[in-house]
């Protein structure tokens, strides 16, 4: 997108040429694994909306675009904003009121942060368009979720954040994350994109709560068995300690290519240290004890983002000449 914009600038030739007629070289990498329930059409998407409507000048508004995005991926549409967002569903029959408005900026709550823990980067079984067809189709729950459950959390979620309340935030994402999937497997054939791994981590948050004395974390997930932990950063760093006891990385898997250890978690070589300050938590691990190595196969730490943005020339995916400098063998 950069180099478009300098040599729209520059050079005159091209500058004549009416932009209905570019030719647009589209070059797209994700950092983490693609189609397994990770939202990473939703970013890809919101990426290239953004860049195009950046490069054209469009006049539409950020929501305005978030229709076009919309269309390569249902979720893309939230990704076009930063911060919080909700995507409206609409009552006009063309669909042309479903779009994503912004909730409350990143800022508002600094100290909401998420980890998520990848159970598998395969591709999945079943996409989501295709799962989501079928449910719609054949699912006796999804009508009822639709008309009544969705709407009513949708408000809940709406207060939550705007009073930065916790507690409530995290039961409405686990109890959404919960119906969603058992709507998956009301489906027929039934649906299932958890696995063991999966339904482990959800246990894991409640015994954490329960040890907590609190609702201190919320675990969600999309159509796929990875888990998105969201917590506050008061409680993040004994998560990750509780989080990396019980699902310790494979002996091949490097310490960074795991976590990047803001927290010192890997301290100790065997992983067997715990460094928590509470007792509770530390009898927790030890309870639950250890799973299988590499049942988590990568732990992402991150927070709420701010959404699409134009990079220096300098990180463009794209050499001078044109061509992915990383591209796939």
């Amino acid at each position: 997108l950069r180099k478009a914009l300098e040599l729209r600038q520059q050079n005159d030739s091209i500058a004549t040429v009416p932009l209905s007629q570019w030719r647009i070289h589209v070059c797209s990498e994700n950092n983490f694994p693609t189609a397994a329930g990770l939202a990473s059409s939703a970013s890809g998407y919101a990426a290239l909306v953004s860049a195009l409507g950046t490069l054209y000048k469009l006049p539409q508004t950020t929501s305005e675009l978030s229709r076009v995005a919309r269309v390569g991926s249902g979720s893309a549409c939230r990704s076009m904003f930063g911060g919080f967002v909700a995507w409206q569903a609409g009552v006009a029959d063309d669909g042309n009121d479903s779009l994503a408005v912004q909730v409350a900026s990143r800022e508002h709550w600094p100290e909401l942060q998420a980890l998520i823990l990848v159970a598998s980067d395969k591709k999945k079984a079943i996409s989501s368009t295709a799962g989501m067809q079928t449910t719609v189709e054949t699912s006796a729950l999804f009508a009822e979720r639709v008309r009544t459950v969705v709407p009513q959390r949708m408000e809940g979620m709406k207060a939550a954040i705007a009073t930065r309340d916790f507690p409530r935030f995290a039961e409405i994402t686990m109890r959404d994350s919960n119906q969603f999937h058992a709507v998956c497997l009301d489906t027929y054939p039934p649906i299932s994109y958890m696995n063991d791994t999966s339904r482990a981590i959800a246990g894991l948050v409640h015994a954490f709560n329960t040890a907590r004395g609190r609702v201190a974390a919320a675990y969600t997930y999309d159509a796929g068995p990875n888990a998105v932990i969201y917590a506050l950063s008061a409680d993040m760093r004994d998560l990750v300690e509780l989080v990396t006891y019980c699902f310790p990385r494979e002996d091949c898997v490097l310490p960074e290519a795991f976590y990047p250890d803001p927290f010192s978690v890997f301290a100790s070589p065997d992983q067997a240290g715990l460094h928590l300050s509470d007792p509770a938590v530390v009898k927790l691990a030890e309870t639950i004890g250890k799973f299988p190595a590499g049942s988590v196969r990568r732990i992402i730490h991150t927070e709420v983002g701010d959404g699409p943005r134009v990079l220096p020339a300098s990180q463009s995916l794209l050499n001078d000449a044109g061509m992915p400098k990383r591209a796939r063998e």
